[in-house]
């Protein structure tokens, strides 16, 4: 059996930020409708509590993220998914739920440095401005001309999810963003002010 491979492996680019392309990553679909019967359900299965909506929770090596007011993203590691795709099918067995592996359908990137909301500004319409968009949120938007996720991780790390199929344009778009030179210091100072604070916490 081959060696599992994710779009762009091992790519990655240095500018206003760092831009890496993230290995293989576990990804699990939840479609249901999240009332409290689902979750104390899934709460129970996974270990984790149920994200509120634009928010994720994080566990280790696992994390469940709110992706639609339908729709949860459950992340871990590649290997645990056909055991984990298992144990959910048992669970939710007769329920109306939708539990799709989406792990090779979507490619993801870790985004870092003081002048990431600088960046993000360049290429997506969200808000992403420091009282709009807070370390923990989860936001669905635009990367230039494709769909995309934002997990913000901190104040100066994102997540940031594509579909497989433009990798390379995401990646492209991005260090493009990122390119010396491209400063525009609207959010710097905000970012460099929010990890000054989280340093004292």
């Amino acid at each position: 059996m081959s060696d599992v491979m994710a779009p762009m492996a091992g790519a990655r680019s240095e500018g206003l930020i760092s831009i890496e392309a993230l290995p293989p990553q576990g990804q699990i679909s939840l479609r249901c409708e999240v009332s409290d019967d689902y979750r104390a359900k899934l709460g129970e299965l996974l270990g984790l509590g149920i994200p509120e909506p634009l928010s994720a929770v994080e566990e280790g090596d696992r994390a469940l993220l709110w992706m639609a007011h339908d729709e949860l993203l459950l992340l871990l590691p590649y290997d645990a998914v056909p055991e984990m795709l298992a144990r959910l099918n048992t669970t939710f067995e007769g329920w109306f739920i939708a539990i799709t592996d989406v792990s090779d359908a979507r490619a993801q990137f870790r985004l870092s440095g003081p002048h990431l909301r600088d960046v993000l500004s360049k290429v997506t319409p969200a808000d992403i401005s420091p009282d709009a968009f807070t370390p923990g949120m989860v936001r669905r938007s635009r990367l230039a001309q494709v769909a995309a996720g934002y997990w913000l991780r901190s104040a100066s790390e994102a997540q940031v999810f594509v579909f497989r199929s433009v990798a390379d344009y995401a990646f492209q778009v991005l260090s493009l963003a990122a390119g010396p030179g491209g400063e525009v210091h609207h959010h710097t100072r905000e970012a460099i002010s929010e990890q000054d604070a989280s340093s004292h916490v």
